[in-house]
């Protein structure tokens, strides 16, 4: 499937950063890579190919970029202090600059997102729209791994608080929680080798005592935190939501 590429030089990031969109029409869809993932990562791994019959419908158009944080997370060359600082500049280049991105190229100032993507790539979803309800008007979760704290060495930080759902949703309350509670959670996610629905759940916990719709789609022992699961899954929740 033919793709458009737009790069910009994010100050935030201090890197060239990449916009890559599938389709022309529809509800856009943002979409997270994994942990280590390049804003390519969800073509490469047929997660394109299995959502072409709702892109060639014009029901939806997909972007995603590099996974610059959880990158950064995972590489294990830097300090906690400065992957959460680079978590929080990451979501801010979401909201600041790939969001604008996204809606000038829909012609909509104030046409609402799906994020989505899985395991790392669900911590950022739900992260887009739980911080910025006001753009984005739902997140589907794939096998998410919601809790990064395993990576602050025991300290915790401003940067990462902020950027955190698990950590900062039970203390949120005002005009952000109130928009949230307009929103829709869900977290969809197998019981197999390497699965831990676990994180599902305790996050699920924690939007409900908020106020927050949200659902777990357990889909069983069969179903393992790989591409094979989120390939099955994908469409299916597009479909029923874009």
């Amino acid at each position: 499937m033919k793709k458009d590429v737009t790069r910009w030089y994010s100050q935030r990031l201090e890197q060239e950063m990449p916009l890559v969109r599938w389709g022309h029409f529809g509800t856009p869809v943002l979409l997270f890579p994994t942990a280590g993932g390049d804003a390519e990562e969800v073509e490469r791994f047929h997660l394109i190919r299995v959502l072409e019959p709702l892109i060639d419908e014009g029901r939806i158009k997909v972007y995603s970029t590099d996974s610059v944080a959880g990158r950064t997370w995972v590489s294990g060359d830097h300090s906690a202090e400065f992957c959460s600082r680079v978590q929080n500049l990451f979501d801010a280049f979401i909201y600041e600059e790939v969001t604008p991105a996204i809606r000038t190229d829909c012609d909509s100032q104030d046409i609402e997102i799906i994020a989505t993507g899985a395991s790392i790539g669900a911590f950022n979803a739900v992260a887009a729209v739980c911080r910025h309800p006001d753009a984005y008007r739902m997140a589907i979760g794939m096998s998410g791994t919601y809790d990064l704290s395993k990576y602050l060495e025991g300290r915790m930080f401003p940067d990462f608080y902020f950027s955190s759902p698990i950590h900062y949703l039970p203390d949120l309350d005002g005009p952000q929680l109130e928009r949230l509670r307009t929103r829709f959670i869900l977290l969809p996610t197998g019981e197999g080798r390497y699965e831990d629905i676990g994180e599902s759940w305790r996050l699920a916990r924690i939007l409900g005592a908020k106020g927050v719709p949200n659902r777990v789609d357990p889909w069983g022992a069969d179903w393992h935190h790989d591409w094979e699961t989120w390939r099955e899954m994908l469409p299916k929740y597009l479909a029923e939501f874009a």
